[in-house]
């Protein structure tokens, strides 16, 4: 039997295991976790590995199998339920997005194996189609064309800085005038949907080099961008260096006006803060979300169920929140030996549900909707959580009306404060 086919034994370590748990018909979003990069970044703690490119065909093959594994012999997207439609007045699409690690280091038929085998768990025709690009690594726009013939409609590029030296230091392979370059080949080849990541509060950055930083990337015309402050991981080089004092980041106060820099700047070029560090184009002003949101963190964001595959990946399936193993050999090793390749299972509770259907919910401008966590979580949000808002409310930290409760403009600048009170 050719390895694509194999199916996988489902052993029963978890509530959902026993029940073809990842054959569900009704998940509409998948993650697929693409582990190869050319070089680890300093401040990189996901589960990446570089020089092991020679393992990229057995690993492509590997998840197809396992991405057979999860379709369902009949699969058809079923519509939206109502936990959406409350703050969108729409569903949110299907999706699939793949991350990493740097997708874009698979060959175009690397890709194409892969966009097939999760065309069969969530198909293509009606999903948002997000693949994770280093601009290091996009080799032009022959490479971008293809992604957009396969299904692909939305890319995210990995910028993170435009400031050469700082790239340098946080091991990234490109350069400014390689991201400006990437980013205008994927316009050129048609996509209409292109995310651009950053990060501030980054070694040695100043108010000033960020603000002149916003400056330019509001002139790109990029439909949506993820801002994020600078966390420094335990097991980096980067931490190394800073606990160490031979690498100096800006303090809270500084990396607070950053962040307050770009909600001005974004404001003021017509994008519209949908999320705590998420921009996007919106094609009509009154619309709850923005028409260039991205569709996959949504689904994350309102704390829907989504299947994941690839060594590492984290997927959710209330009951439960399940773990593949993380090492690239271990992982193809369990699917060739026709095991399912998951590390480990978390049994969630009725409490966890609702914690993490708030902290996660209240990350989006439009907060949580009490009509969005009654069909989420079967209850009403007072009935859980109702002392903890009063609280909150007193503080300043959040608002509530008919609709719901969401964070106030402080609540936002606090928000690990206000999150770790629903955990």
């Amino acid at each position: 039997m050719p390895q694509s086919i194999i199916s996988l034994s489902h052993e029963p370590s978890g509530a959902l295991l026993a029940h073809e748990w990842r054959r569900r018909s009704d998940v509409r979003h998948l993650y697929i976790h693409i582990p190869f990069c050319h070089r680890r970044c300093a401040y990189c703690d996901f589960n990446t590995y570089a020089n092991m490119e020679d393992r990229m065909e057995a690993y492509v093959a590997a998840l197809c199998t396992e991405l057979h594994s999860m379709a369902h012999p009949q699969r058809a997207i079923p519509p939206a339920r109502s936990m959406t439609a409350d703050l969108t007045r729409a569903m949110v699409r299907p999706t699939i997005f793949l991350g990493g690690g740097t997708p874009s280091m698979l060959s175009e038929a690397l890709m194409e194996q892969t966009l097939a085998a999760a065309d069969a768990v969530v198909p293509l025709c009606d999903a948002e189609v997000t693949v994770e690009c280093n601009p290091g690594t996009v080799l032009g726009r022959d490479y971008l064309r293809a992604l957009r013939a396969m299904g692909v409609n939305r890319v995210s590029l990995g910028v993170q800085s435009l400031h050469d030296p700082t790239l340098r230091i946080l091991g990234r392979i490109h350069t400014a005038a390689e991201a400006y370059a990437s980013f205008n080949d994927a316009r050129a080849v048609g996509f209409e949907r292109i995310n651009l990541d950053f990060i501030f509060g980054l070694p040695g950055q100043t108010v000033v080099q960020w603000e002149e930083t916003l400056r330019e990337i509001v002139t790109w015309g990029a439909d949506h961008f993820a801002l994020y402050s600078l966390i420094l991981e335990e097991r980096t080089p980067l931490y190394a260096q800073v606990t160490s004092g031979r690498i100096s980041v800006p303090d809270d106060d500084a990396t607070g006006a950053m962040y307050e820099l770009a909600i001005a700047h974004f404001a003021a070029a017509g994008y519209v803060q949908y999320e705590i560090s998420n921009w996007a184009r919106a094609d009509a002003s009154d619309a709850p979300v923005p028409s260039h949101a991205c569709h996959h963190n949504l689904a994350y964001w309102l704390n829907a169920d989504y299947l994941a595959a690839g060594a590492g990946a984290h997927g959710h399936l209330y009951p439960c929140r399940y773990i593949n193993v993380a090492g690239i050999d271990d992982y193809i090793a369990h699917v060739r030996a026709r095991s399912l390749p998951v590390a480990e299972v978390i049994d969630l509770t009725p409490r966890d549900l609702a914690a993490e259907t708030m902290f996660m919910g209240l990350r989006l401008n439009a907060g949580v909707s009490f009509a969005h966590f009654r069909d989420r979580c079967g209850v009403e949000i007072d009935a859980i959580f109702g002392a903890e808002l009063a609280d909150l409310a007193q503080q300043g930290l959040i608002e509530r009306d008919d609709r719901g409760v969401r964070l106030t403009p402080r609540g936002r600048m606090l928000g690990n404060r206000v999150f770790e009170r629903f955990v």
